[in-house]
């Protein structure tokens, strides 16, 4: 059967630490447009859509989508699962990918990756326009409700933060909008599916580059986590913070016109200048369970 896949870019101006950071200029464009063009390199997407909210400040979001002739979709500004769920059955798709427009360094090859890793083509490779991914006869065939190339604290991950990519079901994001209630559920949108996981022991080897871990949640739900050696976890390439902006602006310099510059080429840059780190090393991460304080007062 043919599995649709549906991408799905979170965006909104009202961003608590860094207001209108959504449209701030990267390298003469906006930063979601560099998200939706490297969105839109990945082979494993079959559409993609910005999801932002009713709320009037992202009135300039849907007018960008309009001149760009972008899908958009306007949903809750605090019950951001709501607006997945809405976003999903407005554009129906049997797989749902989860993207930010704070991450102008996302990989479209790791994006790629992850729909494999969900799909179950694992050992995984290098994906190219005629690869052969299982032929599944129903969803129900699918190894996998839910996978991520990484998950926020208090879990672990072994790539940057600001290449994130979840992969889940409709039939999974659909039994977590009827049934998770709490905030950092409505918040985070995917928290519900993994909540509670615990990881086996890893077989990591040295010799092993990407290498997955296997569990299932309290809840049921079957999930894996993509992980790469060696561990990146400790840098920070998304946007948040004026520094986070800084330094992903400074990285794009680097690299002037060259575009399609992709996240081992960042790592490649680092090297050499290893003081661009220090722009943003300070800004600590949310984890799972911070919630906008905002959202308490609706």
């Amino acid at each position: 059967m043919s599995i649709t896949k549906l991408a799905i870019i979170q965006a909104r101006m009202s961003s608590s630490r860094l207001p209108g950071k959504t449209l701030m200029d990267i390298s003469g464009k906006p930063m979601v447009l560099h998200v939706i063009e490297r969105t839109m390199r990945a082979k494993m997407i079959d559409k993609v859509v910005l999801a932002t909210t009713t709320d009037p400040s992202d009135d300039i979001l849907e007018q960008f989508c309009q001149t760009h002739e972008v899908p958009c979709y306007r949903g809750s500004l605090s019950d951001v699962l709501d607006r997945f769920y809405q976003t999903a059955l407005h554009f129906p798709s049997e797989i749902i990918i989860r993207l930010t427009a704070d991450c102008p360094l996302l990989d479209p090859n790791l994006i790629d990756l992850t729909v494999m890793a969900f799909l179950g083509e694992f050992p995984i490779q290098t994906p190219t326009a005629s690869s052969q991914l299982p032929n599944y006869h129903s969803l129900s065939d699918l190894p996998f409700d839910f996978v991520a190339n990484r998950l926020p604290p208090p879990w672990k991950r072994t790539l940057p933060i600001g290449l994130d990519v979840e992969v889940c079901s409709f039939e999974a994001l659909q039994r977590a909008w009827k049934e998770a209630d709490q905030l950092h559920h409505r918040e985070h949108v995917m928290t519900y599916l993994y909540e509670g996981l615990v990881f086996p022991q890893s077989g990591l080897t040295s010799e092993t580059e990407w290498y997955l871990e296997q569990s299932t949640t309290p809840l049921g739900f079957k999930v894996a986590l993509l992980n790469h050696f060696p561990d990146y976890g400790s840098l920070r390439w998304t946007v948040d913070t004026p520094a986070d902006l800084e330094f992903v602006r400074q990285i794009y310099a680097r690299f002037e016109s060259q575009v399609r510059f992709g996240w081992q080429e960042v790592l490649d840059l680092l090297e050499l200048e290893p003081e661009l780190t220090c722009i943003n090393a300070d800004v600590k991460h949310k984890s799972a369970f911070d919630i906008d304080q905002r959202s308490l007062s609706q």
